[in-house]
């Protein structure tokens, strides 16, 4: 009854091949919640049902299914086990649906609801994001439970089926079920490491919001000989008009959109991070904010992006000036942004550069607000603490660069968050090739069984 033997327990589940198995067995559910198709809803339904419930239930937790709120979004489950009023509660989180499994677009040789092994990657949808990262923590739990015949503490779990279309309706589930969700802390994982052989912990994201800025001049396409120089050109005026959100080198240019929250705590906590490194792209030093390190812009600071832009018919053009054009943007942001501003002020900064023609549309796609917790908060500390002791090593985040519905957990439930992310940033999630490392899962065990030990062994805060 050691926390080593814990550790033993989840070292094993990984060696003995169960891991994988496992895994396997929850990719091949379809679960793409970007799906509209009434079999991609079936299959959310029985992820929960058959895959999640019943290994839950064999570990102790009652468990309910929640209809989603959202008619756009799938079913929930929430579970409980309770050990005891006077011992604290971990709230835990996964999503099990993916983005569109993207058939016939992966490597020669993989399918994307099979696991296909090759070396120390698990090809697979979903295999990165979330189906691995979730099961692993369900593992550690069942490896303390083995050992200790107890966890020492109670756990809540959420697991949503519509995270990857915005976590519709989880903000009304958690609303209504606000009672069922009470804890000191939440304990979850999703997201990439910094690097694949260092653990990485997050206590919160950046938020995000996506439109879309369209310009359209005349109605139709007319000829370029007869028309150009007569007839406005849609997509110079949008080039134009984006330019003047950034300079050359993407530096933002729209006042409310440069945050004043990158303070001395978070500059410190972010000093010395590694933002290269893995299979990712080599980082560009001469793009972003001149004055920020690397790790600034990418988790302490705002970055825009032109996801798309379209004028005309790219796939087979012809002589003649198109009426419009079209661009879908997105800003990230970090906390300090005032999400109710970011279109207003951009709709004032276009107007104040001579913009008045170019049209912002929101998208409806939902989207998370940016949240922080102190890399010095108790519960930061503990977490830390445990995870250096079984690996040797951290990185410690105040913030993940990407997005997650984090802000349902602290706005909502007024929980602290701490998120261990058991993937890596070359790992191709939402892209074909979804993978995720062996060696980096069969540590991310190791590590998730000493935190869930810890906690049912010492003090945590406030107890």
């Amino acid at each position: 009854m050691t926390r080593n033997t814990a550790i033993a327990k989840a070292t094993e589940y990984f060696e003995t091949g169960r891991f994988q198995s496992d895994l396997s067995h929850l990719v091949s559910y379809r679960s793409e919640s970007q799906n509209p198709a009434p079999e991609a809803r079936s299959e959310a339904r029985r992820y929960l049902t058959e895959a999640m419930k019943p290994r839950l239930q064999a570990m102790g937790f009652v468990c309910d299914i929640i209809e989603n709120p959202d008619p756009k979004g799938g079913p929930l489950l929430l579970g409980e086990r309770a050990e005891g009023s006077d011992l604290p509660t971990i709230l835990t989180y996964g999503h099990g649906d993916t983005v569109l499994g993207q058939e016939g677009m992966w490597r020669d040789g993989l399918h994307p609801w099979e696991i296909s092994e090759d070396g120390d990657r698990l090809y697979g949808r979903g295999t990165a994001d979330n189906k691995s990262q979730h099961l692993i923590n369900i593992a550690a739990l069942e490896s303390v439970l083995a050992t200790r015949g107890s966890l020492g503490f109670n756990t809540r779990i959420v697991l949503e089926m519509s995270e990857e279309v915005g976590s519709v309706g989880l903000p009304e589930v958690f609303r209504t079920h606000r009672d069922r969700l009470v804890a000191d802390v939440l304990i979850a994982s999703d997201g990439p490491r910094l690097q694949p052989d260092v653990p990485t912990m997050f206590m919160g994201s950046r938020g995000g919001t996506t439109f879309d800025l369209l310009i359209e001049t005349h109605e139709g396409a007319h000829h370029s000989g007869n028309w150009g120089g007569l007839l406005a050109d849609p997509a110079i005026i949008l080039a134009h008009a984006l330019a003047c959100i950034t300079d050359v080198r993407g530096q933002i240019k729209v006042p409310e959109w440069r945050p004043d929250s990158l303070t001395d705590t978070v500059r410190a906590a972010l000093r010395d991070l590694p933002v290269a490194g893995g299979d990712g792209p080599a980082v560009d030093p001469n793009w972003g904010e001149e004055s920020l390190t690397p790790a600034e812009r990418a988790f302490g600071w705002n970055s825009f992006s032109v996801l798309a832009m379209v004028s005309g018919v790219p796939e087979a053009p012809v002589n003649a000036i198109s009426g419009w054009a079209r661009a879908t943007c997105q800003l990230r942001y970090v906390v300090g942004t005032d999400p109710a501003e970011v279109v207003p002020a951009l709709r004032r900064h276009l107007d104040s550069h001579g913009f008045e023609r170019v049209q912002i549309r929101p998208h409806d796609r939902g989207f998370f607000a940016a949240t922080r917790l102190d890399p010095d908060h108790p519960w930061a500390r503990f977490v830390s603490a445990s995870i250096r002791e079984t690996s040797g090593n951290l990185h410690v985040l105040p913030n993940l660069a990407g997005s997650l519905p984090n802000d349902s957990f602290t706005d909502i439930l007024g929980l602290p968050t701490i998120w261990i992310p058991h993937s890596y940033r070359g790992c191709s999630q939402h892209a074909p090739n979804e993978h995720v490392l062996k060696p980096l899962c069969r540590d991310a065990l190791r590590v998730m069984a000493g935190v869930f030990w810890d906690i049912g062994e010492k003090a945590p805060p406030g107890r």
